[in-house]
């Protein structure tokens, strides 16, 4: 059994064709996915697909979206978390984080607002209870100090990039810490060492989906200019994606599958509560 911690099949993407792609993870072997929203009108969205599909959902507000979110959604988050905490699928606040890649979010003052709603959802999470899935792009440090300064219980830092002493402060905050697409590539040299040395217990799978295609989907700009779509990662793809980490690390596939879902099921305690 494979557990998908962060797909978005909420997503445009997969407006037309949610329940095939979600039948096809299944019958390869993903039994649960972890879709976690990205912004206040998304929220109800995610807890219909997880009902649906017998999945988990987070109810955060993603960087990306926070130059358009309005002062009132962490309120809002506050009621909804409260609404629904007696719900098994609700399994943590997320996606939540700090973007430091995109330039329009790097000036002072959205690097300010960026900080006023991840600290401000850390502490809601802290409230109510709950894990945090966490956003890292060239942030790992930021989000770091905000870790020690609000303590949450633990979650997951998705599509883990940074480095190797980042990586074992996260785990000793109790984070596990996500692997996916972005392991495949070849040339992902420093990525796939990190996904060798670590522990095994540290990791946890996900596909990002439908972004952070792999290595067998993506299109290079030379080949999306001759016409060549951008292939769409899915949950269907879990499988595969680690089918590559039991590779480099050299262990058995059912290993893997019974580790990195014990993992997640550590982190994200409610997901065992749906098995």
């Amino acid at each position: 059994m494979w557990i998908d911690t962060h797909c978005h099949l909420d997503a445009p993407e997969f407006e037309a064709d949610h329940a095939a792609e979600r039948a096809r993870a299944r019958a390869l072997g993903v039994q649960r996915c972890v879709l976690p929203a990205v912004q206040r009108r998304d929220w109800g969205r995610v807890q219909q697909l997880a009902l649906q599909h017998g999945d988990a959902y987070a109810l955060g507000i993603h960087p990306l979206y926070v130059p358009q979110a309005q002062p009132d959604d962490l309120q809002a988050l506050d009621q909804a978390l409260t609404e629904h905490q007696g719900d098994p699928r609700l399994v943590a606040v997320g996606e939540i984080g700090l973007d430091f890649f995109v330039p329009a979010l790097c000036t002072p003052e959205m690097r300010e607002r960026q900080w006023h709603f991840y600290s401000a959802q850390l502490q809601l999470a802290r409230r109510h209870g709950l894990p945090v899935i966490l956003h890292v792009r060239r942030s790992a440090d930021a989000l770091l100090k905000g870790l020690r300064q609000i303590r949450v219980c633990g979650g997951i830092a998705h599509a883990f990039n940074g480095s190797a002493q980042q990586a074992r402060i996260f785990t000793t905050l109790g984070f596990a810490l996500g692997f996916g697409g972005a392991m495949t590539f070849e040339r992902a040299s420093a990525l796939r060492a990190l996904a060798c040395e670590l522990p095994l217990s540290a990791l946890v799978l996900e596909t990002d989906a439908p972004d952070i295609p792999p290595q067998w989907l993506y299109r290079t700009a030379q080949a999306r200019a001759a016409g060549l779509p951008q292939g769409r990662n899915s949950p269907a793809e879990l499988p595969r994606i680690a089918q590559v980490l039991a590779q480099l690390r050299g262990i058995d596939l059912s290993e893997l599958a019974r580790q990195t879902r014990a993992n997640a099921w550590r982190v994200l305690p409610r997901l065992e509560t749906l098995a």
